[in-house]
């Protein structure tokens, strides 16, 4: 209130940056929303767990689509920090905090809401802790996978939102199921490679992103900012389609590598990853799709 409203404030006028006006939205994202959801809905579901806290995991699960907003914060996350940047300087977020007497400026809170995502699974971790054998162990079990589903999916289109040079419309691949890096060798039909030649060469350093309907290639590129403004953005290399893809989930001489070929082993890419688990963790994602 102490920011967004003064925004619409005629007497602070004089005092908004151009590059602010008519940007609520950019700025603060969908925070109204999730206010009105914890002071309208879930606090008071908290509330009546009061005397029962094993019910808090039945809190969750009953909204567990409405947390989904969390994800829209972060997507507009970004945008909002550039423009703050812009503009943090001004005299008008100056005169807003000297009125409310906050140590911290704005940019300290617009971070709450991506802080507050994180401690959800803590809370749940801490209940389970001490809940071993009464009512509700079930419910809150299934809420902390929940929690920790939602970050891991707002964690990859975090990720998603950064890839550059794609022509088409990423959300037409459907779902970002994993992201990560990953060692590439690539060898096509038509090139006189050989398997075992490949593993002579070095390899390229890839970001894998696995959608619903393709796998997607991309080159990592950070970029240099300052402390927490530093971003990585991934440019766009390739793709393969799901429905022409094929694996072979072992690979001499490496428990890490596996292999995904393409149209009929038209062009063959090894993958290797950094654990077995990683590994595991991809082609069980991938054997789902496939399958």
């Amino acid at each position: 209130q102490g920011y967004r409203a003064e925004m619409d404030n005629p007497a602070m006028l004089m005092l908004l940056p151009p590059v602010l006006r008519n940007r609520k939205d950019v700025l603060f994202g969908n925070m109204p929303e999730i206010y009105d959801f914890h002071n309208k809905i879930f606090l008071h579901s908290l509330e009546s767990c009061l005397g029962a806290p094993e019910r808090v995991g039945c809190c969750f699960l009953d909204r567990r689509e409405d947390f989904q907003m969390y994800e829209k914060y972060c997507q507009n996350k970004p945008r909002s920090e550039s423009l703050w940047r812009q503009c943090s300087e001004s005299s008008f977020f100056q005169e807003c905090q000297r009125k409310l007497e906050h140590k911290l400026g704005l940019d300290s809170y617009l971070l709450k809401p991506v802080q507050r995502l994180t401690k959800y699974q803590l809370l749940l971790k801490e209940l389970l802790k001490y809940s071993t054998s009464c009512d509700g162990v079930q419910e809150l079990q299934e809420a902390l996978v929940a929690m920790l589903d939602l970050l891991k999916s707002v964690n990859d289109s975090m990720h998603q939102i950064s890839i550059t040079g794609y022509d088409g419309d990423l959300s037409e691949l459907g779902k970002v199921l994993m992201q990560g890096s990953f060692s590439v060798w690539a060898g096509h039909r038509k090139g006189p490679t050989k398997m075992k030649d490949l593993a002579r060469f070095k390899p390229m350093q890839r970001h894998l992103f696995l959608y619903e309907k393709a796998l997607v290639f991309c080159k990592k590129r950070e970029e240099h900012g300052d402390g927490y403004d530093k971003t990585s953005s991934y440019s766009f290399k390739h793709f393969l389609k799901m429905n022409a893809v094929g694996i072979t989930e072992n690979v001499k001489g490496d428990h890490r590598k596996f292999e995904i070929w393409y149209s009929g082993r038209e062009e063959v890419y090894v993958v290797q990853a950094q654990t077995v688990d990683l590994k595991m963790a991809w082609l069980n994602e991938i054997r789902k799709i496939l399958f």
